[in-house]
């Protein structure tokens, strides 16, 4: 399964987005994460929703909105540069 899809707070905590798995649970929880899969967006506010290679992400953290596209799903929490191997930031549409 970890090839075909992946936990979101699992994804947000390989990708270092979260510190902690549980911070990443809560955030999502919150209803704070988007998904776009098929060209469909829809908020998420469950943990366990799984994600997969090419889904589109739009979230804020930290008072900066970030949109990307998953790249990869990961196998662990690596180095910031494996992290950043699992995404590819989207240019804000302007």
């Amino acid at each position: 399964m970890s090839d075909e899809a992946c936990r979101l707070d699992v994804w947000l905590h390989r990708a270092r987005f979260m510190r902690t798995r549980a911070l990443a649970a809560a955030f999502v929880e919150a209803g704070r994460v988007r998904v776009t899969r098929a060209g469909v967006q829809q908020r998420v506010d469950r943990p366990g929703r799984t994600v997969r290679v090419g889904d589109e992400l739009l979230f804020a953290v930290g008072g900066r909105v970030t949109a990307l596209r998953i790249a990869g799903l990961g196998v662990r929490r690596g180095p910031p540069e494996e992290a950043r191997a699992l995404y590819a930031a989207l240019s804000p549409e302007g």
